[in-house]
């Protein structure tokens, strides 16, 4: 089967169940973001990371998979690959486990330290990126709701590990000083 088909030269490209969409409708950019996001995990994930934390990146950009596949099918009725509030709850308990690595936040923190860690905040910024186009799509076009959660608590996730790799690599975190 070849690469390329054709059928997106007009400038549209379909959904799951077969309506095809302008490239600019809000669903394909919400799930186009998605992919950034774990596109950028995949930079992260092809240089030196902790295994603890290789396992939790990898299992998350399966699980983007799985949020883009959500955010691409427009019926709400196809229960089918759908993002469940227990992949929710799983960032949770992660984000709880690395948070008993590092001191409490009292101010901002600027992105930064360790080039892992830098990387991370980027991604961070981009899953940010991604939760408001899901947002922009949700106020136009009913959702799972999951997808929106997940996305916000990614973005915490990622905040959290960037510290927790500033602090394995005995980097402190630099506090913004407006």
């Amino acid at each position: 089967m070849k690469i390329y088909t054709k059928t997106g030269d007009d400038g549209t490209t379909g959904l799951q169940g077969g309506k095809r969409v302008p490239k600019s409708n809000p669903r394909i950019i919400a799930y186009g973001a998605v992919d950034e996001i774990n596109s950028s995990l995949g930079i992260i994930l092809s240089g030196k990371i902790d295994n603890d934390l290789r396992k939790i990146l990898e299992e998350i950009q399966n699980e983007l998979f799985l949020v883009g596949a959500d955010l691409s099918n427009p019926n709400q009725n196809d229960k089918k690959n759908r993002v469940a509030l227990e992949m929710v709850i799983s960032l949770e308990n992660i984000i709880d486990q690395l948070e008993k690595e590092v001191s409490q936040i009292t101010n901002f923190i600027l992105p930064g330290g360790h080039p892992v860690a830098a990387l991370i905040h980027s991604s961070r910024t981009i899953s940010r990126r991604a939760e408001i186009h899901v947002v922009s799509l949700s106020e136009k076009e009913n959702i799972n709701d999951n997808c929106l959660k997940y996305l916000n608590r990614l973005s915490d996730l990622l905040f959290v590990m960037a510290r927790t790799i500033n602090k394995r690599n005995g980097i402190t975190d630099v506090i913004w000083k407006p």
